[in-house]
């Protein structure tokens, strides 16, 4: 269908796509067919998520969003807006910026990258027709490459590089588009896909400029009525670590059992905004950093135990950009991961983290305590693309 075309029983539709990127799902909206204009960062920041909150269904009480493509827990209350990087870039394809939205009020945070959802940059890139440069493709019929696709991230300021399965087209056969069928599986998601590698170079200080953003591998984070030590450590999205056994949590309790305790979700609720202080960042941000509670390998085919929580609740797998933090973490000398991980870990590229939903394999290189890159594996799935109706009323300010 043509974008263009808007089905008359639509009054006001704005073109999007809805995607599965890794454990997370998401709205996909190119920056060009916004339907509003801005003249500052802070008025275009307004408008988008007063857009995104309608089309994902907040704010909602009863934290559903039944009246949204939103599913009404963090991980489903999500969206990218991205766009062709501009000509005199030599380093990107696509640039592109992701949207937390919160389910309760509505509101915008756009102060972290995500893992999952980037899975889905690269795909879409490439259908689209935004990757500048591809292979020739060949007389095979059915011929699949694999595809660098060069991300940059408006969140972060960071490169990534996704590699990806292309295919000829099944319409235009001269041009390559993203092949979704593979054997490649992650936990918290049923079947398998094709495998999108996820490579971040250079990701330490993606948000305060160094990987230990206060110098130490460890801190005391005071609270109200209380200290605890916890690892502040910022690779591909801030994050605070800090050993659950502290706290009294098991790693046998499930996500539901620590949401419903709320006294505790109330202290980690507290070390977290405390935490983000000492990281020098906003603690009214949401989004980042998020805590994470970690435990000795709780299995012998994973080498270390998380439970993370996101927008002040626990976590049902991991977020993308945690997972990689994580495993970076565990291989710097002194931080809580890194003291709590499996030894024989330590001086291998892999992680294997263990979370509520199974585990992840996550790549790590450090040289001389230098984070020089992380990589992630997750597969991608395309749900539908077309028109998401929206009031214009509701951008006018």
């Amino acid at each position: 269908m043509n974008p263009s075309f808007i089905p008359r029983h639509i009054e006001h539709g704005i073109w999007a796509s809805f995607w599965r990127g890794g454990t997370s799902k998401g709205v996909f909206i190119h920056e060009h067919t916004l339907p509003f204009t801005w003249n500052n960062h802070t008025e275009y920041k307004d408008r988008l998520g007063t857009l995104l909150a309608e089309i994902l269904g907040s704010p909602d009480p009863y934290g559903r969003q039944l009246n949204g493509l939103g599913g009404g827990i963090s991980s489903l209350s999500k969206a990218v807006v991205y766009r062709p990087a501009p000509d005199h870039d030599t380093e990107a394809d696509v640039e592109y910026t992701f949207v937390q939205i919160g389910i309760a009020d509505g509101k915008l945070d756009i102060s972290g990258n995500c893992g999952n959802l980037t899975s889905v940059v690269g795909p879409l890139a490439l259908n689209q027709g935004l990757v500048r440069t591809l292979p020739q493709i060949g007389p095979q019929p059915r011929q699949t490459e694999q595809v660098a696709v060069r991300l940059r991230n408006l969140n972060t300021s960071k490169i990534i590089r996704a590699v990806i399965t292309a295919k000829p087209s099944d319409h235009t056969p001269t041009t390559w588009v993203f092949e979704p069928r593979g054997t490649y599986a992650i936990d918290g998601v049923s079947g398998t896909a094709s495998k999108v590698l996820l490579q971040f170079t250079n990701p330490g200080g993606a948000k305060t400029g160094k990987t230990l953003p206060t110098g130490n591998v460890v801190d005391s984070v005071k609270t109200s009525s209380d200290a605890i030590n916890a690892s502040l450590v910022d690779v591909t999205n801030p994050g605070i670590f800090i050993d659950g056994r502290d706290v009294g949590w098991v790693t046998s309790a499930t996500p539901a059992e620590l949401n419903s305790n709320t006294g505790l979700m109330a202290r980690l609720n507290q070390i977290r905004r405390r935490g983000t202080e000492m990281m020098g960042l906003d603690p009214n941000d949401a989004a980042v950093p998020k805590i994470v509670l970690v435990y000795p390998p709780a299995s012998d085919d994973v080498d270390i135990t998380c439970q993370a929580l996101s927008m002040e609740t626990a976590h049902k797998a991991v977020p993308g950009t945690l997972a990689l933090n994580l495993a970076a973490s565990c291989k710097i000398p002194g931080t809580i991961p890194y003291q709590l991980a499996r030894q024989r870990r330590k001086e291998e590229s892999t992680v294997v983290i263990g979370h509520p939903s199974g585990k992840a394999d996550v790549g790590a290189t450090i040289k001389n305590s230098v984070v020089e890159s992380v990589e992630l594996g997750r597969t991608a799935r395309c749900l539908m693309e077309g028109f998401v109706p929206y009031e214009p009323a509701s951008l006018e300010h």
